[in-house]
């Protein structure tokens, strides 16, 4: 099936390479990274001149982020929303409605993120928008977005839930298929928020996660493959490889600056809007379930909390010296960049056993 071309394509349209969208994906990655190289310097400066104190750090977290940490600007995720919109905008076709309802969610949680940002910084703590607040918004845009995907997709499988290793099987949810999907998206969200602690330690699983979504949805919106793979084909959902592609680009550029130690964190304007973001693809290639396991670090992250909390609600104790559990190994003496690097190891070892599902299947 013919890819549409794009506004930016079709002045070029002599050039049939801007017909592939393998070619307009690696054009999205190249373009998000350049917007991060030429931007992050002014934009990092900016937000120094106006953060005097920089991010407020957790007095009750490891004591060596009170050293190290201390005056790092935040809101660092506006450099990501900034090289992901623009890049996406050039090279992907803005016909297409699946594109722009991830990128809904994506800026509207990363909005969601930037008032929580700024009380943080205004009230000199580390709480920010009040929880419920907070949720709220998150839910009114999750349910804004299941709906478009609802409105969008064919029907059957527009309320139905794909289950991983089952040829073709497809379990229709109803109306409560739009409940399941958006909490899909806030439940992403909010993992990746939890996991965002260290220098480089979201942002990698991030790229590594909207790599394997960037495959799935290539394969999910071509025909030849998705039969070929016994997967549910969804048409149009193939351009969100670009989407996905330009998401790995802007993570590489920021990337560079967040490396440790870092110049500026990305904030829950960057974690909340990468989350939902890749919490809305996966719905839109009816992947959910699969990205429970691609994104099984930000699970893990999260569980830790849960279980913490239980814990010591119930019982008194802690079964983390504390939670999320990067900071258990921090505790226990581990160096950061130790952490870190051994986190991605396990967001690698994830997401390749998420993959194996497309052949499994």
């Amino acid at each position: 099936m013919p890819l549409l071309l794009t506004p930016f394509a079709e002045d070029f349209a002599v050039f049939n390479l801007f017909r592939y969208l393998t070619f307009r994906s690696g054009g999205a990655v190249i373009t998000a990274l350049i917007i991060a190289f030429l931007m992050g310097t002014p934009i990092i400066a900016w937000l120094k001149s106006k953060q005097r104190g920089g991010q407020p750090i957790r007095e009750d977290g490891p004591e060596s982020h009170l050293l190290t940490k201390k005056g790092t600007p935040t809101m660092g995720g506006s450099l990501i929303l900034l090289a992901l919109t623009v890049s996406t905008i050039l090279w992907a076709d803005l016909r297409n409605m699946y594109v722009w309802t991830v990128l809904l969610v994506t800026c509207g949680f990363g909005l969601i993120g930037f008032f929580d940002d700024y009380l943080k910084l205004t009230k000199r703590n580390a709480k920010g928008l009040p929880s419920r607040l907070k949720l709220a918004g998150q839910i009114a845009v999750g349910l804004l977005a299941s709906i478009m995907f609802v409105w969008i997709s064919a029907e059957p499988m527009s309320t139905s839930l794909a289950i991983p290793f089952l040829k073709s099987v497809m379990v229709d949810f109803g109306w409560f298929f739009v409940a399941f999907t958006t909490f899909v998206m806030v439940g992403s969200s909010n993992a990746v928020n939890l996991t965002d602690g260290l220098d480089g330690l979201a942002i990698v699983p991030v790229m590594i996660a909207a790599s394997c979504f960037a495959l799935i949805a290539y394969l999910v919106g071509n025909t030849v493959f998705a039969n070929y793979l016994q997967i549910t084909h969804v048409p149009g959902t193939g351009e969100l490889a670009v989407l996905c592609a330009a998401l790995v680009g802007a993570g590489l550029g920021f990337l560079w600056f967040n490396a440790p130690p870092a110049m500026v964190f990305m904030g829950d304007t960057g974690s909340l809007a990468l989350g939902g973001g890749l919490g809305a693809i996966s719905v839109a290639t009816k992947h959910e379930l699969v990205l429970a396991i691609i994104g099984g670090l930000f699970v893990l992250e999260t569980v830790s909390v849960i279980v913490q909390v239980l814990s010591f609600k119930l019982t008194g104790k802690r079964v983390f010296r504390m939670a999320p559990l990067h900071h258990h190994f921090e505790k226990k003496g581990w160096a950061e960049s130790t952490v870190v690097i051994r986190f991605w190891i396990i967001a690698v070892v994830l997401a390749i056993a998420g993959l194996s599902t497309l052949k499994l299947r």
